[in-house]
């Protein structure tokens, strides 16, 4: 017979994974958590769809609210203040906490821990991490890379912004219309696959396994796309975004991602019926809108692109796939969105899809990005992996909450490498989230701490069923997400009991995470910062 330590010995050596996995983490931006086909869209997506029927969806997975904070949450498996990005990228406050505009000495990335664990570690598209302070992704573990130091790059010809009209090989300051960069005139999302695939041939030529991180700029604004894409989505979008709204919320309950007890969030009273817009509007609204579903139709085709050449390279079954956004749907811009510039969707054109549009997006949640509730913070995610996730777990959906910071625990999980107290002489602060495996099989994840968040003084704690949310300037509230997710009944003033330790929980994470108060102004509600004389609206 043997021992318990014997038998608990041979149950951990069968639950190994037979080798380190590679790990493919894809992110898009500003996507909201209604715009993939297999999340209730009618954009076609059928190469994630198809992850989806061969992998697992998850229906609660979380971001950080923004940009800089999701990115660096997502690399270090830290709340974004303890990893030193507060904010964006480019705020810096002064005897800061946590908002040093970079990633801090306390933080390490995945790629710095699956690297020492002999992974070949890369990365794609736009960084947005702290690079003119000193934090770089050849820094920070990356052996290779071709990306952009922060915001959005599109065509090699664009009349850039200050920052953007480089790209960066290998830490290689390099002009966007190098040859080197792309041939003829590219669209970065197909520009940044090509690299993507050169990385994966790198790795398997030094026989190695790979942690490539994908991080695409698209759909951000300013919205750009090929014109052939464009073209093939005018006119579609002239039913206008109730109706739209409407048939994706019926989609969505149809696939079981969203409970018929939570009712679809009302349209807000800032953007406009439909049918009371002028035909001239209507058209411009429906260019806006035919231009973010081909961006999103371009991100598909680099995601079949990616899957067809790991097959090809037979590295398919044995890597982890993982898609996710970093916020949802973008409202900046306000109910009439922005388009200036040349055509709409054009390299030379500014485009922000706006508020109206974004509630679509976000469909069925509140708010947008910037924000706290439900449709700032929620993010498709799609986990593939065909040695790794059961086939009978394929298709499912899995409703879990998870985090960025549960990434990083993943990682460490399936690679077995060691997340280390001390690197390059600095301590380093634990992990905060855990392995999402078990999810991958069906099984519970037992957290347990809550999940926080704090963005621009807007905040949100999460403990089981129950969430407690606050626009900054606003009053906490309080929701049972099983019961209503879409955060229509604010049950603070019947449940005092749970509201206050949920707020004591979030008080005492946000003193010892390093959380900066915020002093800046309250956002409007569409994230945009109020101009000077004018009061923001809660």
């Amino acid at each position: 017979m043997r021992t318990p330590a014997l038998l608990l010995s041979l149950i951990a050596w069968l639950t190994l994974p037979a080798a380190q996995p590679n790990v493919l983490l894809i992110m898009v931006d500003d996507m909201g958590w209604a715009d993939l086909g297999c999340y209730g869209s009618e954009i076609p997506t059928p190469n994630l769809d198809a992850l989806a029927q061969k992998g697992v969806r998850f229906t609660q997975f979380y971001n950080t609210a923004r940009c800089s904070t999701t990115r660096a949450s997502l690399l270090t498996g830290l709340y974004p203040h303890q990893a030193g990005m507060g904010h964006l990228d480019g705020m810096r406050l002064p005897e800061s906490l946590g908002t040093h505009g970079r990633l801090h000495d306390r933080a390490v990335t995945i790629a710095q821990v699956l690297g020492s664990a002999g992974y070949h570690t890369s990365m794609v598209g736009k960084w947005h991490l702290g690079q003119q302070s000193g934090t770089t992704p050849w820094n920070k573990g990356f052996q290779r890379s071709t990306t952009t130091r922060f915001g959005e790059l599109y065509f090699p010809n664009e009349k850039h912004k200050p920052g953007t009209e480089f790209v960066y090989l290998d830490g290689q300051e390099t002009p966007a219309a190098s040859p080197k960069v792309g041939t003829g005139e590219w669209y970065s999302t197909f520009m940044f696959t090509d690299w993507a695939l050169k990385f994966v041939d790198d790795a398997k030529q030094q026989q190695k396994p790979f942690f490539l991180y994908f991080a695409h700029g698209a759909p951000h604004f300013p919205l750009k796309a090929p014109a052939d894409v464009i073209a093939k989505y005018r006119g579609k979008y002239k039913a206008g975004w109730d109706k739209f709204r409407a048939a994706r919320h019926a989609k969505q309950l149809a696939m079981g991602l969203v409970d018929p007890k939570w009712p679809l969030s009302a349209r807000p009273e800032e953007v406009a019926a439909w049918d009371s817009l002028s035909p001239e509007d209507q058209d411009r609204f429906d260019h806006m809108m035919a231009t973010y579903a081909a961006m999103l139709d371009c991100v598909d085709q680099s995601v079949g692109r990616m899957v067809a050449g790991l097959k090809e390279r037979g590295m398919l079954d044995d890597t982890l796939i993982l898609f996710l956004s970093d916020n949802g749907g973008n409202a900046e811009g306000g109910p009439r969105g922005i388009t200036l510039g040349d055509e709409i969707g054009s390299a030379n054109s500014q485009v922000f899809l706006g508020m109206s549009w974004a509630t679509l997006n976000n469909t069925p949640f509140r708010r947008y990005k910037h924000f706290t509730h439900e449709g700032g913070i929620s993010s498709p995610l799609i986990a593939h992996w065909p040695k790794g996730i059961p086939a009978e777990r394929h298709g499912k959906l899995e409703p879990q909450p998870a985090h960025l910071i549960d990434v990083m625990a993943t990682a460490v999980d399936l690679s077995g490498a060691t997340y280390p107290a001390t690197f390059a002489g600095h301590r380093i602060l634990p992990m905060e989230g855990i392995s999402l495996r078990p999810a991958f099989a069906g099984t519970p994840l037992h957290r347990v701490k809550p999940i926080f968040w704090e963005h621009e003084g807007n905040r949100a704690v999460r403990s089981g069923p129950w969430k407690a949310v606050m626009k900054l300037k606003g009053e906490w509230e309080l929701y049972n997400i099983d019961e209503d997710r879409t955060e229509q009944h604010d049950l603070i003033g019947v449940n005092k009991a749970v509201a206050g330790l949920l707020i004591r929980q979030w008080n005492d994470w946000a003193a010892t995470s390093f959380v900066d108060p915020w002093t800046g102004p309250a956002r409007n509600n569409w994230g945009e910062e109020p101009r000077p004389g004018k009061k923001a609206k809660k």
